[in-house]
């Protein structure tokens, strides 16, 4: 069995639901708490055995390239002022041993063109892809954590999907999935974008974790544009299923969907009544509030 140990986070979209705010800084960036968050996604991939994270950009996406460069003037400083405390946390954005690579996407050709844009540096190994979007606390090493181990035993792919109310299947990729025992761990059986009505009587929602293996670049190479007039990962994803078994996986942890406004502000709060440094006043702040 392979190990994994490549990553791709596709960062390259245009984050317009959050303007303007990301007019020239990318949604990836925006904080929960203190950090961005594209760095938890990277310190989940991380927990998980991944060494090297590959990043999709677009042309407004430096801020990110930046982020996980070293910040020599920055480091200088702290380090001159005695606050190394706040040096270590600088240097450990990427700890030793890890490595970035950041390609660029020319075009706004959608996820699954995203991902292909991260074959000629994955090459015939099995990877991970993160949707930074879909922030995932299980109070553990994270749910990529728990998909490697899974890749460990099956040596398949593996989506990660959670139910979602009937109501929203239309805004999700959708999974149908066989009958098992396993009730986490399940054969996919057919997998749709964005379903209407009637097209499929299942509310699993695949989320933005992913493990691939390498016939997925040839699937997405005969993926024609879909939805939206990009190249849908969930079109190349129903290609691969001909060739090879995948798993849905409901994985362990709360999810909280950054892309909108609402899952933004619920990770925000939950966070920082998690964060040491302020959760006491931040509760009672929360306690006094008037509504």
């Amino acid at each position: 069995m392979k190990k994994i140990t490549k990553a791709v986070f596709p960062v390259a979209g245009m984050g317009t639901r959050f303007l303007p705010a990301t007019k020239v800084s990318p949604k990836e960036m925006l904080p929960i708490v203190d950090k961005p968050l594209i760095q938890y996604a990277v310190e989940e991939a991380i927990a998980a055995g991944i060494t090297e994270l590959i990043f999709i950009t677009g042309r407004t996406k430096r801020s990110i390239t930046d982020h996980f460069d070293k910040a020599y003037e920055l480091e200088s400083q702290l380090e001159r002022n005695g606050e190394l405390e706040k040096l270590e946390i600088v240097r450990n954005i990427i700890p030793d041993g890890v490595s970035c690579i950041f390609i660029r996407q020319a075009e706004p050709l959608g996820l699954g063109h995203a991902v292909l844009c991260a074959k000629p540096v994955i090459g015939d190994q099995p990877f991970v892809v993160l949707l930074p979007d879909d922030l995932i606390d299980d109070g553990n090493h994270g749910v990529t954590k728990q998909l490697v181990d899974i890749f460990q035993q099956k040596g398949k792919s593996i989506i990660a999907v959670e139910h979602v109310i009937k109501e929203d299947v239309s805004k999700y990729g959708i999974v149908d999935v066989s009958a098992t025992k396993d009730k986490s761990l399940t054969e996919v059986t057919g997998i749709f974008e964005k379903p209407k009505s009637g097209e499929s009587s299942s509310t699993l929602a695949v989320i933005g974790r992913y493990i691939f293996t390498s016939r997925i670049f040839d699937c997405l190479e005969k993926t024609s544009i879909g939805v939206g007039n990009e190249i849908q990962l969930t079109d190349a994803i129903r290609i691969l299923l001909d060739k090879e078994s995948i798993y849905a996986y409901e994985f362990e942890g709360t999810r909280y969907d950054c892309g909108s406004k609402f899952g933004y502000m619920q990770a925000s709060i939950q966070y920082a009544l998690k964060d040491p440094d302020i959760k006491e006043e931040f509760f009672e702040y929360i306690k006094g509030l008037k509504i």
